[in-house]
């Protein structure tokens, strides 16, 4: 990767320097998770290991994001290979969609036990030590185990999601099972303010115990018993079953190219093909050479709508897709969707082909070893639900099921969800360009999409990239822009006739980490200016 230095600037309020380094950098949603890594490096760690200390960091110093109940998928560079892992959780074996909508739901419940998979995070954390790992799990675990024992200062935009999720999970998870949620993150019957120390030895316990058993004792030991033993309590679905018998899955990353590079995504149940389809359509087109113009907004827009309008069909789990990932990313589909864009905004429907609370992170050594990974809840602290006396807060990774007859992606027995959550990774010439990824929901392709074309097309460092306003398509014509794009943009783009609201606050445009490897060596990062990130470096 070579930097071009004639980079855009945007007055963005809290922009960042772009940050250089040579043994090792890690980026991440807050300084803690981020200093995490860097000091597991200093340890003799690698980038494997410095990625499994920040994520198993984020469920203390994010809780509002992620949890130790949570799933993960991670891309992992090493030895001149892309691994992929797929450590997204299915559902219990007791929950069928005819039993939700026997009880009258037409969409999937985004509270309690009827929106929870098993969660994969902890696999994920043990499987990546274990195959490429330098240090003992043990080891580490060590800092996340002493933030949540000794506690750490909640930052400024962690403690304002935290006090939304806090006003949301108060209106909604009213019942007694939802009594340990509010126990362990709002013990002072309020959500902590910024600044303030928060606490949790239960999670602390429950980190060693997993540190210490290679998180056996989660899926077939202790830890796993009381996850049981709390669902049954109150009328859950979970069976020891379900979690004996999960592993996370090795997959192999999938890829297309664009304008000379080649961009990496998770196969599905991830819905990374989402921007993969979406550059292949672009690169049809060629972008104006300043990266602020109408056309360029409406071009991304309208193919992202494209690309969603065939994920949103056909991306589910993989072992139930009718559709194969390589007729949804082929060249020759993208040909002919790119047709069907004109100068207008459009609604579009799926074509038919042939043959969302998350936390984004990533690291590089000076090895060469390089990790894009991303942990998720989904929805805020996810389901409400936390185990007592654990700290295990449980995803509600199911609300992305459907419950509509015959769906691709409609609740099954053992079955993954439609995954929101997408690591990205950019190789160009058979070579690691580096690791990228921006979270937020549906929010999380369309970053993708712009972190490419901010790199790509327009020469732009880590930094500019991620500093730079950003878009997010809605639904039909309807799209967000944030409040400092120019104004000349949304005018035209609404003669254009895009549904165009300005979006005041920036929580909802997703948080992104960029690291690239320069030509020379040099690591070269970027972290999210609408978060509490950074990007740490040695």
């Amino acid at each position: 990767m070579k930097l071009n230095n004639n980079f855009s600037s945007f007055s963005y309020p809290s922009r960042r320097p772009v940050m250089f380094a040579s043994r090792g950098m890690a980026a991440s949603s807050t300084p803690q998770a981020a200093q995490a890594g860097i000091e597991i490096m200093q340890k003799g760690g690698n980038a494997i290991d410095a990625i499994v200390a920040m994520a198993m960091c984020l469920p203390v110093v994010e809780s509002p994001a992620n949890a130790v109940g949570s799933d993960a998928f991670a891309i992992v560079y090493t030895n001149g290979k892309l691994y992929g892992l797929n450590a997204s959780g299915p559902a219990p074996s007791r929950l069928t969609a005819d039993l939700l909508r026997g009880k009258g739901h037409t969409e999937m419940p985004v509270y309690g036990f009827d929106a929870v998979t098993v969660p994969g995070a902890p696999s994920a954390w043990a499987a990546l030590s274990k195959r490429f790992g330098r240090l003992p799990l043990t080891e580490t675990a060590k800092p996340a185990i002493s933030c949540a024992e000794e506690g750490y200062p909640v930052p400024a935009v962690t403690a304002r999601a935290w006090a939304g999720s806090y006003k949301q999970y108060r209106q909604n998870c009213r019942g007694d099972e939802y009594r340990a949620w509010f126990g362990t993150f709002a013990p002072r019957g309020k959500a902590p303010e910024a600044g303030e120390i928060w606490a949790s030895k239960d999670m602390a316990q429950t980190l060693r115990e997993i540190a210490e058993t290679g998180a056996e004792s989660f899926y077939r030991g202790n830890l796993m018993e009381r996850i049981v033993g709390f669902s049954d309590k109150y009328s859950g679905y979970f069976t020891a079953d379900d979690f004996s018998r999960f592993e996370p899955e090795w997959v192999e990353p999938v890829s297309t190219g664009y304008r000379g590079y080649d961009v990496f995504e998770i196969p599905p149940n991830g819905q990374g093909v989402t921007a993969l389809m979406a550059l292949n359509i672009l690169e049809h087109f060629g972008l104006d050479n300043s990266r602020e113009t109408v056309r360029n907004y409406h071009l991304q827009i309208e193919a992202m709508k494209l690309a969603f309008a065939d994920s949103l069909k056909y991306v589910a789990d993989p072992k139930f897709m009718k559709i194969p990932v390589k007729d949804l990313i082929s060249k020759e589909y993208a040909k002919e969707r790119a047709k069907l864009i004109t100068d207008k905004a459009q609604v579009f429907a799926h074509g038919k082909p042939k043959g969302s609370g998350t936390v984004y992170l990533c690291a590089a050594d000076r090895e060469g070893n390089m990790v894009s990974y991303i942990q998720s809840n989904y929805l805020g602290f996810g389901s409400g639900l936390c185990v007592p006396g654990t700290g295990i807060a449980l995803q509600n990774r199911g609300a992305n099921f459907s419950l509509v007859p015959g769906h691709d992606n409609e609740l099954m027995p053992g079955k993954r969800p439609y995954h929101t959550i997408i690591p990205g990774f950019l190789m160009k010439g058979g070579k690691p360009v580096g690791p990228f990824g921006v979270m937020g929901g549906f929010m999380q392709p369309q970053g993708h999409t712009q972190m490419m074309v901010n790199t790509i097309d327009f020469g732009m460092n880590p930094q500019d990239a991620l500093d730079a306003p950003r878009w997010q398509w809605m639904r039909e014509k309807s799209v967000e822009l944030e409040s400092f794009m120019n104004i000349d943009i949304a005018r035209g783009l609404s003669d254009m006739g895009h549904d165009v609201k300005w979006l005041h606050s920036y929580g909802s445009m997703g948080r992104g980490q960029i690291i690239w490897r320069l030509d020379n060596g040099v690591l070269c990062g970027g972290s999210e200016p609408r978060t509490d990130g950074m990007a740490a470096i040695w």
